[in-house]
């Protein structure tokens, strides 16, 4: 039986000393190690305010990680579809599958990705969401060959037919998706909760489209590879303060120190943080391997989107390679 196709979500993470340059450069060795090591395709996902992730402008990161590398597919997973006009990302989007055809995916998330002030100064309104599915179809539409031309239309876009994916953490998305008969990407790798609900009720209600006749289903997926069994549960283990660190360090002028955050791991806040990391293979090159497949079959997905949240750049690096199809 073959493997699980892998997959990467690279957020470019801003480290605590140092700069968005050095995390866009970072995410450049990703994708090149990536293409080198038999993954599949690279999603970046759409933030905004938020200091540590680099990965706001979706289509511009993915335009040089595209000029960096030679074959493996980029794709956003995801843009936030309620922040944008449909015509402004079938534009960017068509642009980039002109420029790289056959590499470039789009998913689409109905969240906004950022806090309540940052919605607003994205010029969008509440109701923007409530939209999103009509927003989906519409862009369907700019990127297809069947759109009359006496009708607003694309260019680039028109005709690219960009394949997208509904992302989500609940039964809406993946509700969404089987209706409109696209795959489905489950964000497990943060939102464990509703996994197995959401790809079951896909599954059973996904209506057959022209471009995908038969449902397709990815998974978020946490990596912690390292060269022993032994070496990868240390790591995870500092992973998961360097988790906490992260998420309880936000709104503050300075950031927690490894020490004092190892002293919240065991409390409320530190418990639910670490729980976002409940789907995580950890291990060695074998036993890591064996761990994602295991939780391919648990969560009954066709394709896993990795993501490697080791504390440096070296330790992730590292992941990424012993973990790889072809590693």
């Amino acid at each position: 039986m073959a493997a699980t196709p892998l997959s990467i979500l690279d957020l470019a993470t801003v480290e605590a000393d140092g700069s968005i340059a050095d995390a866009f450069a970072h995410s450049v060795d990703v994708a090149r190690l990536a293409e080198r090591s038999g993954y599949r395709r690279i999603w970046y996902a759409e933030h905004h305010n938020m200091p540590s992730i680099a990965s706001s402008a979706t289509a511009v990161l993915i335009a040089h990680i595209a000029s960096q590398t030679e074959r493996i597919g980029l794709g956003a997973g995801g843009v936030m579809l309620p922040n944008h006009s449909p015509l402004v990302i079938a534009e960017q989007f068509g642009t980039l599958a002109e420029l790289h055809p056959g590499r470039i995916h789009l998913g689409l998330g109905r969240a906004p990705g950022t806090d309540g002030a940052t919605f607003r100064a994205l010029r969008r309104t509440l109701q923007a969401a409530d939209a999103f599915p009509q927003d989906v179809v519409e862009l369907q539409r700019y990127l297809s060959d069947d759109l009359p031309r006496a009708a607003v239309n694309a260019y680039p876009g028109r005709g690219t037919r960009v394949p997208l994916t509904i992302l989500g953490s609940s039964l809406f998305g993946a509700s969404l998706a089987a209706q409109l008969g696209l795959p489905y990407s489950f964000a497990s790798h943060f939102a464990p909760q509703h996994l197995t609900a959401a790809v079951q009720h896909y599954r059973a209600h996904y209506v057959p489209s022209e471009q995908h006749p038969t449902p397709y289903v990815s998974a978020g997926v946490n990596v912690v590879a390292a060269e022993t069994d032994a070496e990868a549960e240390a790591l995870f283990a500092r992973t998961e303060v360097d988790r906490v660190r992260r998420f309880l360090s936000r709104g503050r002028e300075q950031e927690l120190t490894f020490e004092e955050a190892s002293q919240l791991v065991d409390t409320p806040a530190g418990a639910e943080i670490r729980g976002m990391l409940q789907h995580t293979a950890i291990g060695g090159p074998a036993r890591v391997r064996a761990e994602l497949e295991a939780f391919a079959a648990f969560a009954d997905v066709d394709e896993l989107v990795t993501v490697h949240p080791a504390p440096t750049r070296a330790e992730q690096l590292a992941s990424v390679r012993l973990a790889a199809p072809e590693a």
